[in-house]
């Protein structure tokens, strides 16, 4: 037996028993059947209905099922992957009934720009997750469950409740913004994936090439992520509960010195720049091991989440509805997620050529964090009390250079109150009108509104060594209201039974309104009396309202012959707000073709290659990601002067921004060539995709002259910058064993290489400070955010290898050595170099799903390779140069000639340098991650029969199980930038789940 039945019998298992007939005649009789495949086995939880009726059941574990039909009726049997089948009973008890193997890979449909398609007539790259591979993962967010499922996608997970992974596609196309396009049931939305319920999600369909995506226009040159909720199927009324409780734990947490440990380092520190130490620390060991921050600030954290849905429907009406309702406890202390979700999506055929359908979708979450600092965890001394003998929170107080500046980490958190409520709202409602079977009219209204409140509060309280004397409290509320209108005609027809054309076109509406005020108050007589009204001090007040609008007309083709010769021509021409009159519209084409090899009437079909289609395509697409509401207009801002003899103050209008009203959308053009494979019946299917992708009219600084009166033009931008990025992508999927051990395997590979081929300037652009030094740098003929820095040449050992080297200010033995790239004979800033690429070149993941009876296990393996993390964390944690506790690397410190080339000595102030950005502090960001294990088990029918339950499943699961890599900060997955700054640690998690349906 195949995968497939595999598959579907955990999927049918889940309806077993459902559907009982509503309407037996008198003539009804018994029959006995069995349903095998072509080679004879039996197949476990096909579907057995009769015809036109609600009456079903599914085959048992020998493929049997025994059925009361009418003996003049018709059953139709189908199974996932198999062409269904009907049998007239004609009187007959016993049937013997044999299914025939279908392609699922080309039978498919998947969800493109206002339509669908199936998967056999794409000619352009698509990636698709089906709701199986989306909940192998019990995570909150189903950003995290599309990690590594698609090739050419780039995701990174955030860690924090609540937060949002960073998804890219086919690399960073923009130093800009260059997120994809996120479309929920046909609206385009802004909205985070983390307010969706994945047990609401039926499919994911990520668009990856301009073919795909040009039918978004100037908003799909980073790619389209399609997410289609679930609907309702014909049948009685069915209602499913899902249950996850999760146990979640930090996976790598730092080793830092202890009391004693400290104390001796601050010792060593100051005798070596000449400071006094420490008397009371005269015998360090006498300390003990002081305080651990770490196990003060993070916790094991939990989640629980809860999903329950009714669904069901008619040849005329479908309906689902769910409700669901998810609590999080961060691993650090004080972070917390809950969020609450109503999904609600039906259709009706009211009349026979007028059909209606909605989707509803809304969530409210709250989001608290109170005020927790990884950083000042990490740095802060081990020889303070978390409080002191009075009760209250301890902190450094005396000597700066021994007892450093940083606050008690944990008081905080418990103090301080940092919260945000969101609402959201998410809708459509559809009209379909039927002027023909080939001829039909949509017309879709859409809003999504957004509304979210932040509430700070921090009390006065005398923290060591810097006191808050006022108690302040900031609020901000804000609003969004987007609203969407779509009108498009869709025309199918084959014309001589050869020729099959298929075509939209009309139009699409979107207009935006968002405005906020915020305010803060400050001093407050009384700490559980904060209202605003409360407030004696005025801190600050502010508001604005912003306005956007997106006019397009667009048009699809697609024409095959016989199935064989394919081609799909799109164009949307696109007007924005955004841009002034002379370029406020933009048109993005496209054309895409396939050749499906095997359908030629020479080709033999054989076992070896049941299916060959080769694509190619070409088109332009847009982003307006980068550019605000109004970035073509010139700025002002009012400021206060003294004017005249007198010296009376007077308001003026200050222009900040020099207009460009030629600002216009960054255009991507990408060619496209790949080949779909099916071998062996369908138990290997291949695809491969390459391509190159160019941006051109990036937005960059201009160029503007000193004269002009404008010297910052940090805010005044033109389109002059171009990027490339070219690449592979593999996705393979097999069926390893068929029978009673089933087992299948997806792997999925990306190669991609980034290039900046003009920024309209030779000078490099210099961003991302840490410590008030830049780490990264946009140049020409570089990738995006390279680490800019110096070279490390090990450590000086005496002082005559000082003295031979070049000039190195403050360099004494102990010192890192740096490199004099230019030979000059000088370390400076013209020494500095490329010191690593952040963007990884290989992205892969593999997954190993295998069935045996009711079991299911899935082993899944995830990772990126080529790229480089700055951990930013050493510069303070193995710095030795100021009142901060340190990794226990710096055990192994230089304190004599031959005792270290790596760690360099302790010093106060660091008179060399030794922590200036430097190839030190960048290491290698490969993983390969054992992100998932799981073991499901699917009830027997015949024990759930028992409590009148169609199906059960029990899941138990592991998530981020173990990591392979040699990086030696405490988690490889950074952010898109490459930089390590006390990051949220990312969670190991334990996870038991339970699925039950009525």
């Amino acid at each position: 037996m195949n995968i497939f039945k595999q598959l579907t019998k955990r999927i049918v298992f889940c309806s077993v028993g459902v559907l009982l007939s509503l309407s037996l005649f008198a003539q009804n009789i018994k029959v006995h059947g069995v349903v095998k495949d072509e080679s004879g086995e039996p197949i476990i939880g096909a579907t057995v209905i009769q015809k036109g009726t609600t009456n079903a059941t599914v085959t048992d574990l020998d493929g049997n099922f025994i059925f009361m039909v009418p003996s003049t009726g018709t059953l139709s049997i189908s199974y996932l992957g198999y062409t269904t089948k009907n049998v007239p009973v004609q009187g007959r008890q016993v049937l013997d009934i044999e299914l025939s193997q279908s392609s699922k890979q080309l039978n498919e449909v998947v969800v493109i720009g206002y339509g669908t398609m199936k998967k056999s007539d794409l000619t352009g790259s698509i990636g698709s997750i089906d709701a199986k591979k989306l909940n192998e993962q019990p995570v909150a967010n189903i950003g995290q469950s599309l990690q590594g499922k698609v090739a050419g996608l780039q995701v990174v997970d955030a860690g924090k409740p609540g937060d949002n992974v960073s998804i890219k596609i086919r690399g960073l196309g923009s130093i800009n913004n260059c997120d994809p396009l996120v479309v929920i049931d046909g609206i385009p939305t802004d909205l985070g994936l983390n307010n969706l319920n994945m047990a609401d999600v039926e499919r994911v369909d990520v668009l990856k090439d301009a073919s795909a995506t040009a039918i978004y226009g100037s908003r799909g040159a980073n790619g389209v992520i399609m997410i289609t909720t679930k609907k309702g199927k014909d049948g009685i009324g069915h209602l499913s509960l899902n249950v996850n409780f999760s146990f979640q734990n930090a996976t790598k947490k730092p080793s830092l010195l202890n009391a004693s440990q400290y104390a001796e380092l601050n010792n060593e520190m100051m005798a070596n720049a000449g400071y006094d130490q420490n008397p009371l620390w005269t015998a360090p060991s006498s300390l003990g091991n002081g305080t651990n921050w770490n196990d003060q600030i993070f916790r094991t954290g939990y989640l629980e989440n809860y999903t329950l849905s009714y669904s069901g429907g008619s040849d005329k009406a479908h309906y689902y509805v769910s409700g669901g309702f998810l609590n999080q406890t961060g691993t650090v202390k004080s972070v917390s997620y809950r969020r609450y979700t109503f999904e609600a999506n039906s259709d009706a055929q009211v009349l026979k050529w007028l059909k209606f359908s909605n989707s509803l979708a809304l969530s409210a979450d709250v989001k608290k964090q109170g005020n927790y600092d990884l950083g000042s965890t990490y740095r802060a001394l081990p020889i303070f009390p978390v409080k002191d003998e009075n009760g209250e929170w301890s902190g450094p107080n005396g000597n700066s250079l021994w007892y450093g500046s940083t606050r008690n980490p944990v008081g905080p958190t418990e103090m301080d109150q940092n919260k945000t409520n969101g609402y959201n709202l998410l809708g459509s409602i559809t009209g379909e009108i039927s002027f023909s079977k080939d001829l039909k009219f949509k017309s879709t209204l859409g809003i999504d509104a957004k509304f979210w409140y932040m509430d700070n509060y921090t009390p006065a309280y005398a923290w060591k060594p810097i006191p808050v004397e006022q108690s302040s409290r900031y609020k901000s509320n804000n609003k969004s209201f987007t609203y969407l209108w779509d009108n498009y005609f869709l025309y199918d027809h084959t014309f001589a039974e050869k020729h099959h054309v298929s075509l939209m076109a009309g139009t699409s509406a979107q207009w935006n309104d968002f405005d906020y005020l915020n305010a803060q108050k400050n001093l407050f007589a009384f700490e559980n009396v904060h209202e605003m009204d409360n407030g004696q001090k005025m801190y600050a007040i502010g508001g604005n309202e912003t306005e956007w609008a997106l006019f397009s007309y667009m048009a699809r083709a697609n024409y095959d012959y016989r199935n064989r010769y394919l081609i799909t021509a799109t164009i949307r021409k696109d007007g924005s707000s955004r841009f002034g009159r002379n370029h406020r519209w933009g048109t993005f084409p496209s054309v895409s073709m396939a050749w499906r090899l095997t359908e030629e009437p020479w080709y033999k079909q054989n076992e070896l290659l049941n299916d060959l289609k080769i694509r190619m395509g070409y088109g332009i697409t847009g982003s307006q990601a980068s550019v605000s509401n109004y970035s073509y207009m010139p700025t002002y801002n009012t400021s206060v002067y003294p004017f005249g003899t007198d010296g009376n103050e007077q308001t003026a209008l200050i222009s900040t921004t020099l207009a460009n009203p030629n600002i216009h959308w960054e255009q991507v053009a990408q060619k496209n060539i790949g080949f779909d494979a099916t071998m062996f019946h369908s138990r290997i299917n291949l695809s491969f995709d390459a391509y190159i992708k160019k941006t051109s009219d990036m937005l960059v600084k201009a160029s503007i002259p000193i004269t002009s009166g404008f010297e910052d033009t940090s805010t005044t931008y033109t389109n002059a910058g171009k990027v490339t990025n070219k690449g592979i992508e593999i996705t393979l999927h097999t069926q390893n064993l068929k029978g009673i051990l089933g087992w299948e395997t997806l792997l999925s590979y990306t190669y991609n290489k980034n290039k900046i081929n003009d920024l309209n300037s030779s000078t490099p652009y210099y961003i991302n400070q840490v410590n008030n030094s830049y780490v990264t740098m946009l140049a020409k003929g570089y990738p995006i955010n390279v680490f800019y820095g110096y070279v490390t040449d090990g450590i000086f050992q005496n002082q005559k290898e000082v003295h031979d080297h070049a000039s190195q200010i403050g360099a004494e033995p102990g010192d890192i050595r740096f490199k004099d790239l230019n030979h000059d004979g000088v370390i400076n800033d013209e020494d500095r170099t490329v010191i690593g690429n952040p963007n990884p070149s290989h992205l892969f993941s593999i997954n190993n799903s295998m069935t045996w009876r009711g079991f299911e296990l899935s082993i899944y393996l995830q990772g990126v390779a080529g790229n480089k993390i700055f951990n930013a964390n050493k510069i303070d944690l193995t710095g030795m140069s100021a009142a901060y506790n340190q990794l226990t690397d710096v055990l192994s410190r230089w304190n004599g000639e031959g005792t270290s080339n790596v760690i360099p000595r302790a010093v106060y102030s660091d008179p060399n340098g030794n922590n200036r950005i430097s190839d030190r502090f960048v290491e290698s960001g490969s993983y390969l991650r054992l992100k998932t294990i799981s073991l499901s088990y699917n009830f027997p029918l015949q024990w759930v029969k028992i409590f009148s339950v169609e199906s059960a499943r029990l899941t138990l699961s592991c998530e981020n199980v173990a990591t392979i890599t040699g990086y030696s900060g405490f988690d490889p997955e950074v952010g898109i930038n490459g930089i390590d700054l006390s990051s949220y640690p990312v969670s190991r998690t334990f996870n038991i789940g339970f699925n039950v349906n009525f």
